[in-house]
C-alpha cells in the first residue's frame, strides 16, 4: 500500500478554544524532540504553539530561499508532532487571523485557550528573547537552556571571564579535552597537532569533479509553500526555482550520511578553494538542517569521527570538520551571548558606505563576486571562503557600514539565525567588534582570490595591478582600506609587517590609491568613507 503523500491541510486540523494551562511554544529554528520542552509536554492537556509569522521574514530582506527553508521544515515538523498525538496550533503565514508577530501570537494562543504560561526553549536571537521577556507583564514565561548546543552560555562566560582576548583555538582546544574528541589515552591531540589548518588551503590545479551532494526532489508541502512564498513577498531577494534543500530529519541524516561517504575524504585540503560554476565542491551543506536542528552536533561529529576509525580517512579533512563543530560553531554561539545585545551596533572602523546593488543581483563585471553571489541567490548557499574572503572582505575594505553586511548575510543564507551571523559578519568579516572575534581584519588583495581559484581567469581586471582603469578592485580597496586605517592599525602587533608596505609608499602612491577608492566607490554607488585621524 502506498504511503499517504504529507500534505499541509493537516495543519489546519484545529484545536479551537480548547483549555489548556499552558502554552508550549517551538520557534522555526528549534525543530527537534530532543529538547527539554518535550519532557515536560502532557500529551492531550498541553498545547503546542507554531507559528509563520511575516516579522521573520521581514525584520531583514529574508531571501526567498530562506524563508521556504524555514517554513517548509516547520510544517514537516508540524506535521510529525500531529501525527506522534500532541495538540499543535499552528498558524499559517495567510491564517486571516495571525499577528505576525512571535510574541503576539504567544498572548493571543494563550488568551484564547485560557492559559496563564508560555514555556519555550532559549532562543537564538536577542530580538526574540527580548520579545518574550517583554511577555512578562502578562504572563508566566518560562525560558528553558538550549540543550542542542553542547556548551551553554553561563559555561562559555566562565571561560571567557577575565581573559584579555577570546582566541577560538585555545577555546577548541579545551572543547576537544572536554569531550574525549580526536584525543590519545594520554590526554594529547591524535597526531601531536591541535590544528592541522595549514593542510587545509589547497588551491584547485584544474577542474574539480566532486561527487553531487544530496539535493531531494520538493514534495507537496514545499511546493505549496514555495508558492505562497512567491505570492506574499514577490519582491524578496534570491530565486526558488531550484529550492532542494533537505527538510526534514530523515532527509537531514540522508544529507549527513552523504557528505560522510562521498566527501568528507577530500574536505580538508580543498575547503578553502573555490572555482566557477561549482557551488557545492567538497563542502557539507549540512549547516543549515543543524542550525534548525534537524541534526544534532554530537551526532555530526560522532559520524566523521567513526568514518575516520572505519576507513582511516585523511586526519586533516575530520579535524577540520570537526572544528567547525565543537570549536567554531560553538565559540561563535557563546560570543553572541556574551557580548550582549548592543554588540549589533559596534562599529570599531567607523565605516559608513552603503551596500553595492550587486549583492542583490550578482550583476558585477568583477567575477570572484559574481561567481560568489550567484549561489546565494540561486541556493541561499556560498561557502565560508566565498563569504569571508570574497564578499565580507569586499565590504570590509570598501567601507560598508557593518549592520549592512551583517543583516544581508542574515537574510540571504538560509543556515542564517542572528547568534551565527552577527559575530561572524560583524565580528570576523567586518572586524566591526574591535577584535573580540578576530584579532586582526581579515583584509587581503586580489591576489588571494587568484591564489585560492580561477576567478581572475574569467575577469576583465587584473590582479596584479593596483590602480588603473583595469586594475582589481580588491586591490584598490586593499591598499585604500590599510591606507585610511593607519592609525588604528598603527596598534595592532598582528598588522605590524602589512602596515610597514603602506608606510613604504610615498605620499603620493597612497593620494593616488586614495582617489582611484573614492572614485571606484562613487561608480559602484557606495558612498564615501572619510580617512581616520
Amino acid at each position: 500500500m502506498t504511503p499517504a503523500k504529507p500534505s499541509s491541510s493537516l495543519l489546519t486540523a484545529d484545536v479551537g478554544r480548547a483549555k489548556s494551562e499552558r502554552i508550549l511554544m517551538i520557534l522555526g529554528d528549534q525543530l527537534t524532540t530532543s529538547a527539554p520542552i518535550f519532557d515536560r509536554i502532557e500529551k492531550g492537556r498541553d498545547i503546542i504553539l507554531m507559528c509563520e509569522v511575516e516579522e521573520e521574514a521581514t525584520h531583514v530582506a529574508s531571501s526567498k530561499q530562506r524563508t521556504v527553508m524555514f517554513l517548509s521544515a516547520m510544517r514537516h515538523f508540524a506535521l510529525d508532532l500531529i501525527k506522534s498525538g500532541h495538540r499543535v496550533r499552528y498558524i499559517k503565514l495567510d491564517d486571516p487571523h495571525n499577528t505576525h508577530s512571535l510574541a503576539a501570537e504567544a498572548k493571543r494562543a494563550a488568551k484564547q485557550h485560557n492559559a496563564t504560561s508560555i514555556l519555550l526553549t532559549h532562543p537564538g536571537e536577542h530580538r526574540i528573547l527580548a520579545a518574550f521577556e517583554d511577555l512578562e507583564a502578562d504572563l508566566d514565561v518560562e525560558i528553558l537552556p538550549d540543550t542542542h548546543f553542547l556548551v551553554q552560555p553561563e559555561q562559555f562566560n566562565e571561560w571567557a571571564d577575565g581573559r584579555k582576548s577570546l582566541v577560538m583555538e585555545y577555546f577548541y582546544r579545551e572543547q576537544r579535552k572536554a569531550l574525549g574528541v580526536l584525543m590519545t589515552k594520554q590526554g594529547k591531540p591524535v597526531s601531536g597537532a591541535w590544528n592541522l589548518d595549514k593542510e587545509n588551503r589547497q588551491s584547485f590545479k584544474r577542474s574539480p569533479n566532486p561527487p553531487e551532494p544530496y539535493r531531494p526532489e520538493p514534495d507537496d508541502i514545499t511546493r505549496e509553500v514555495m508558492a505562497l512564498v512567491e505570492r506574499r513577498f514577490p519582491d524578496a531577494p534570491g530565486r526558488i526555482a531550484d529550492f532542494r534543500w533537505p527538510v526534514t530529519r530523515r532527509q537531514a541524516l540522508h544529507a549527513l550520511r552523504s557528505f560522510i561517504a562521498d566527501r568528507l575524504e577530500r574536505f580538508g585540503a580543498h575547503q578553502d578553494a573555490m572555482w566557477t560554476e561549482q557551488p557545492w565542491l567538497y563542502h557539507s551543506h549540512i549547516s543549515p538542517m543543524i542550525n534548525l536542528k534537524l541534526l544534532d552536533p554530537r551526532e555530526v561529529y560522532a559520524a566523521a569521527i567513526e568514518a575516520h576509525e572505519e576507513r582511516s580517512l585523511p586526519l586533516n579533512s575530520v579535524e577540520g570538520f570537526v572544528r567547525q563543530i565543537i570549536g567554531w560553531r560553538e565559540f561563535i554561539r557563546g560570543v553572541y551571548w556574551h557580548e550582549g545585545p548592543d554588540y549589533a551596533d559596534r562599529n570599531a572602523l567607523d565605516q559608513h558606505a552603503t551596500l553595492p546593488d550587486c549583492y542583490w543581483t550578482a550583476d558585477t563585471d568583477m567575477a570572484c563576486m559574481h561567481h560568489s553571489i550567484t549561489p546565494v541567490l540561486d541556493h541561499g548557499y556560498s561557502h565560508h571562503i566565498q563569504r569571508l574572503m570574497v564578499t565580507g572582505n569586499f565590504a570590509l575594505i570598501a567601507g560598508i557600514h557593518p549592520r549592512a553586511v551583517s543583516d544581508w548575510y542574515l537574510g540571504m543564507y538560509v543556515d542564517a539565525v542572528d547568534w551565527v551571523t552577527l559575530p561572524n559578519t560583524l565580528g570576523m568579516a567586518m572586524h566591526a567588534d574591535g577584535g573580540v572575534v578576530g584579532t586582526k581584519p581579515y583584509a587581503a588583495s586580489g591576489k588571494y582570490i587568484k591564489r585560492m581559484s580561477n576567478y581572475c581567469d574569467h575577469c576583465r581586471y587584473d590582479p596584479e595591478k593596483r590602480t588603473g582603469e583595469d586594475a582589481c578592485p580588491f586591490n584598490t580597496f586593499y591598499w585604500d582600506f590599510l591606507i585610511r586605517n593607519q592609525q588604528p592599525f598603527s596598534k595592532n602587533q598582528r598588522m605590524t609587517m602589512i602596515m610597514k608596505n603602506v608606510e613604504r609608499m610615498t605620499k603620493s602612491q597612497q593620494t593616488e590609491i586614495t582617489h582611484e577608492g573614492r572614485t571606484l566607490r562613487e561608480r559602484l554607488g557606495i558612498g564615501a568613507v572619510e580617512a581616520r585621524s
